[in-house]
């Protein structure tokens, strides 16, 4: 039989690790590193359940995917785009399949603002808290991302048309 703090656990497993799932995958762009990135933001989270499970543990995994995923990016530097679209199952809608093409068009940084606080629903300080940069930053970046975003699928609207 498991512990109380294991059931706890599973419990905020089976509720939390789509919603990762999904944010990791517009993140990355890449349903192999969302798979990834989702399950070691899990595994953090249960290595530290007895301290972040009384207060917001959803949050907490957020913020450790959020890191994990800016620590790649800052270690390998290089993004690989494709035309291709993912090889998900996630992925039936043709809209959501231009929107992961053009978030790859973003910088790594833009990216996380936009799918923090718009996929997310974070506030501006809760994404600064969560990216560990300030709110101004979040602000310019969520702003160039978007812009970035529209031009990108305009772009795409109009050779489809």
């Amino acid at each position: 039989m498991r512990s109380a703090h294991e059931q706890e656990f599973a419990a905020f497993f089976d509720d939390a690790s789509p919603r990762l799932l999904s944010a990791a995958w517009l993140l990355t762009g890449e349903q192999h590193a969302a798979e990834d990135l989702a399950q070691e933001a899990l595994a953090r989270t249960y290595a530290r359940w007895a301290k972040v499970r009384t207060g917001n543990p959803l949050a907490f995994a957020r913020r450790v995917m959020a890191n994990l995923h800016t620590d790649r990016w800052r270690k390998h530097r290089r993004e690989v785009l494709t035309e291709d679209p993912p090889e998900t199952s996630l992925v039936t809608d043709p809209q959501t399949v231009d929107l992961v093409r053009a978030l790859r068009g973003l910088s790594p940084r833009e990216r996380e603002c936009v799918v923090l606080r718009h996929y997310l629903d974070l506030s501006e300080k809760q994404t600064a808290e969560t990216l560990g940069i300030g709110v101004g930053s979040v602000k310019s970046y969520t702003m160039h991302g978007l812009r970035g975003l529209r031009a990108q699928l305009l772009e795409g609207e109009q050779t489809h048309v």
